[in-house]
């Protein structure tokens, strides 16, 4: 599982930029908090936990792992499975199961005296029928950018949420792509994946693995404003973190969540 990394602050403002005017900004250190980011999904185990440490902005981007633990999911229909230490910080289930849509898991992380919770519903999954591209010859100052198409059918009657990702020649790309249907209940859907990067466009003959997957709202609502925190867009204020569903007052997030992959040549 490849997590977005971002320094989490007690407060995170995230200015517009402007090349007219300079806004200094008096940032305090913070308290070390945990961070957790875990997942089970419907492909085969074994599932990773990460519990590492924020640090302060002005340090570097070193994140101190959380060993020791006690990491511990269970389901309701009476799974239960300690997760073992493999590395620092990094914690994985045994691999006699596997995630089911319709099912509650709750993780369980108890650490240093401390003991945080998390639930996660994984979704029902939506097919993922085909990948094609959009070609945008407005955007890229006489080049054309090639943007990726996922194709499927939204459920009618069911809140959906979507989250995607793109490997492109074996590298992941550190790119958040994510969709509601608050718009488009029961429609389908085809939507470009746009990136607004001059790095990570794709180019012919590029070899592509479109991921899709079937999210929660609340993983959904985390990685929402994930994308505000870590500078995704031009906002004035942002939140103080992104919203978790870890009680305890641990960062990051636990997904219970369904995935899917397809490859294809970019034409």
């Amino acid at each position: 599982m490849r997590a977005v990394r971002v320094r989490y602050l007690s407060l995170v403002l995230l200015l517009t930029l402007s090349c007219k005017k300079v806004i200094n900004v008096d940032i305090h250190n913070a308290t070390p908090q945990i961070v957790i980011v875990g997942e089970v999904t419907n492909s085969p185990g074994p599932y990773q936990v990460t519990i590492t440490q924020t640090v302060n902005f002005s340090d570097s981007n070193n994140f101190p792992p959380v060993s020791g633990a006690q990491v511990i999911i269970t389901n309701e229909n009476g799974l239960r499975d300690s997760l073992e230490e493999t590395s620092p910080g990094q914690y994985v289930s045994h691999p006699f199961w596997k995630g089911s849509p319709g099912l509650l898991y709750t993780l369980s992380v108890t650490s240093g005296g401390n003991k945080y919770i998390a639930n996660s519903t994984m979704p029902k999954p939506v097919p993922l029928d085909s990948v094609g591209f959009f070609y945008d010859n407005n955007r890229g100052g006489g080049s054309t950018i090639i943007e990726a198409i996922p194709y499927f059918q939204d459920p009618a009657g069911v809140r959906n949420y979507y989250r995607f990702t793109e490997t492109v020649n074996g590298h992941a790309l550190n790119k958040i792509f994510i969709f509601n249907d608050q718009f488009s209940d029961g429609r389908y859907i085809h939507e470009p994946l746009f990136d607004d990067s001059t790095h990570s466009h794709l180019y012919p003959k590029d070899s592509l693995n479109l991921g899709m997957y079937c999210i929660d709202s609340t993983t959904y609502d985390y990685l929402n404003t994930l994308l505000s925190v870590s500078g995704a867009g031009f906002q004035s204020v942002t939140p103080a973190n992104p919203n978790t569903n870890l009680s305890g007052g641990a960062l990051g997030y636990f997904s219970a969540h369904t995935t899917q992959t397809k490859s294809i040549i970019v034409p």
